[in-house]
């Protein structure tokens, strides 16, 4: 089984190789790129909200506090952008420890409401400090980054640079996962009281999660901010947190592997379905709803249990004919 989940990787890995030479178009390339910055924002939030199952619909905000550090700091005042990029960490670093601490005293509805509020005073506060941000109008020119004098260009190069530092992370994922914090997280979330009678500081376990979230999202804001070129606090909605927990969900939640499906699934089936015009949201919703009901599981894992049942079903079937 291991060995198969290993074949099935690599295929994946070399089709990620040569698909923008397949796609080798501005609005392709752009998609990927987007595709694998939403991929490591969603291996954070499987930490907090995957594992220890406590909602948070604030990401949008974090990831915008991320993109506008890095951004301002690399066009106003011209500082490196791998500069800002460590900047965004720090800053995602502060506000996951913000934020963590309100969970030891409220969760549920309460906790979701308190992320959520957050996620919005960030895109009113971005929206109305014109003089700094640029406001509606936007935050324009983000350079791009450069390694020894060699700048890495949006299109193929800097996709590349996207699927290395996904690959990292996925990396930096699994190993948390699989390490005694991933075994603190899903003890918190099954039995709190069992965990805690076994020595886990649950206080300290909860903060460290949604602190890696932010650390992800604000990251992955900052890459964001470098893709585009351009950043908008309208991108920045409810809309898009809500985003994130489908990505979540579709993948399995927990699952580090399934975050990467989810997130490619979520990003590239919308634009898949545009030739529906208007009605492409709704179908798109309609088949993540179904999903999320029939397949609690995650896509994937639904997906496998639904093919060996039917297996089942058509093996006895023949037997009895037998």
């Amino acid at each position: 089984m291991k060995s198969r989940k290993n074949i099935i990787g690599i295929v994946c890995l070399i089709v990620a190789v040569i698909l923008p030479w397949l796609f080798n178009s501005t609005y392709y390339l752009s998609l990927f790129g987007q595709t694998l910055i939403n991929i490591i924002i969603v291996f954070g939030l499987n930490f907090i909200t995957g594992l220890t199952r406590n909602m948070n619909l604030g990401t949008a905000g974090i990831m915008a506090v991320g993109a506008y550090t890095s951004a301002l700091l690399s066009t106003r005042l011209g500082i490196s952008p791998w500069i800002g990029l460590a900047a965004a960490i720090l800053v995602g670093f502060l506000i996951g420890r913000g934020l963590g601490y309100p969970s030891l005293r409220i969760s549920g509805v309460y906790l979701s409401l308190t992320t959520i509020a957050f996620g919005e005073i960030v895109r009113l506060v971005l929206n109305n400090t014109t003089s700094v941000t640029g406001g509606a109008q936007g935050l324009t020119n983000v350079p791009v980054f450069s390694i020894f004098g060699f700048q890495i260009q949006r299109g193929i190069p800097f996709y590349y640079f996207l699927l290395l530092f996904m690959l990292l992370m996925f990396w930096i994922s699994t190993r948390i996962v699989r390490s005694k914090w991933g075994r603190a997280f899903k003890a918190i979330s099954d039995n709190p009281d069992a965990a805690e009678s076994l020595g886990i500081d649950i206080a300290k376990i909860k903060i460290l999660a949604f602190t890696l979230a932010a650390i992800y999202a604000a990251l992955g804001g900052a890459l964001y901010g470098n893709l585009m070129g351009y950043l908008n606090p309208s991108t920045f909605n409810f809309d898009f947190s809500i985003n994130f927990v489908i990505m979540l969900m579709i993948g399995g939640i927990g699952i580090v592997r399934g975050n990467i499906i989810g997130a490619i699934v979520v990003t590239m089936l919308p634009e898949l379905l545009r030739f529906l015009g208007d009605y492409y949201q709704l179908v798109f919703y309609t088949i993540a709803f179904i999903g999320a009901i029939k397949l609690p599981q995650g896509w994937p894992a639904g997906i496998v249990s639904l093919v060996k049942w039917v297996a089942r079903k058509t093996g006895s079937k023949s037997r009895k004919e037998g």
